[in-house]
């Protein structure tokens, strides 16, 4: 890598061009994080310590829980820290490091996703089936799957920027070392590159929401033959969490990572990008929480038995 790069550090720049909005900022960003933090691990206990809580629903809910907070604390806090420091640089090999396990949460969350839509599909079309269907064995499997393609794509990734040579500005026009702002400091012709990126952005991003969309047509498709108008309602709000979830999660990314890219746009996309990496894992919790009977159950059980430690005394 030092033999094709003559440059060593980037300067995370993106929010220099809001000098009058660096200390809001730091404030929504912390009390976020702090939230995102408390809320899904919240989830992920109450999912631990409910037994009726141990379904592949809830399993996959888990992961997605756990994978959301690992996206944002490798970002935030390095954040957090820009913010307030004067000096905002990160060497290559830092920089490289941020992309792979940031885009490696992030396309585990996707594929976490679409698991959770076929978990919803196997239930409703084969309820007699669905124990063996839905095994622990079985959901394990593709919880590692997601997370396996996940990091792969992410690796692949990685490979393709961080083997461009980077002989000019080394100022990333963005709080994190996201692919369109590094890509575009390249000295090479990167049209090549970047058509591999976007066939990669495209296979995470499309190919998960057609699984997850698909799988929703035929859940509709079995719904809308209910006689009963209660289960029917029954059936679509068990799902309407996720699909919540699902279309937050792919309308911020979509915009973001397929739309057409220049130098102009980053400004706008640094906003944004701030908005998917701390609403999106802060709406999840809540929207499963505010949503969910059996979810707002576990989690006063917990918050109570929390309450009923005695006060520590000094």
């Amino acid at each position: 890598m030092d033999n094709l790069t003559t440059v060593s550090t980037f300067l995370l720049w993106g929010f220099s061009s809001f000098p009058e909005l660096q200390d809001l900022l730091f404030v929504v960003i912390f009390i976020s994080h702090l939230t995102i933090l408390v809320a899904n691990v919240s989830i992920m206990v109450a999912i631990k310590l409910s037994h009726n809580l141990h379904t592949p629903m809830y399993f996959f809910l888990f992961g997605l829980s756990l994978s959301e907070t690992c996206t944002t604390m490798v970002i935030l806090p390095r954040t957090l820290v820009d913010l307030l420091s004067e000096s905002k640089t990160i060497s290559l090999p830092e920089c490289a490091t941020q992309m792979f396990f940031f885009f490696g949460f992030a396309g585990n969350n996707c594929f976490i996703l679409s698991a959770m839509s076929y978990d919803r599909y196997t239930a409703i079309h084969n309820p007699l089936k669905y124990p063996i269907l839905m095994s622990k064995k079985i959901c394990s499997q593709l919880m590692a799957a997601s997370c396996v393609v996940g990091f792969f794509v992410s690796f692949c990734i990685v490979l393709i920027v961080f083997n461009l040579s980077f002989c000019n500005s080394n100022i990333i026009q963005h709080f994190f070392c996201d692919i369109a702002p590094v890509v575009i400091l390249a000295c090479n012709n990167t049209s090549f590159q970047k058509i591999i990126l976007l066939a990669f952005t495209v296979f995470v991003l499309v190919g998960s929401f057609i699984v997850i969309m698909t799988s929703y047509v035929f859940i509709v498709a079995i719904v809308m033959k209910m006689p009963s108008t209660k289960g029917r309602y029954k059936t679509f709000s068990t799902c309407s969490s996720h699909l919540t979830v699902v279309f937050i999660h792919y309308g911020f990314a979509c915009f973001i990572y397929l739309r057409p890219k220049n130098s102009n746009s980053f400004r706008g996309d640094t906003l944004m990008a701030v908005t998917y990496t701390v609403l999106t894992p802060l709406l999840n919790p809540i929207v499963y929480s505010l949503r969910n009977k059996e979810m707002q159950t576990a989690l006063r059980k917990v918050l109570g038995n929390v309450n009923r430690f005695p006060p520590l005394r000094w």
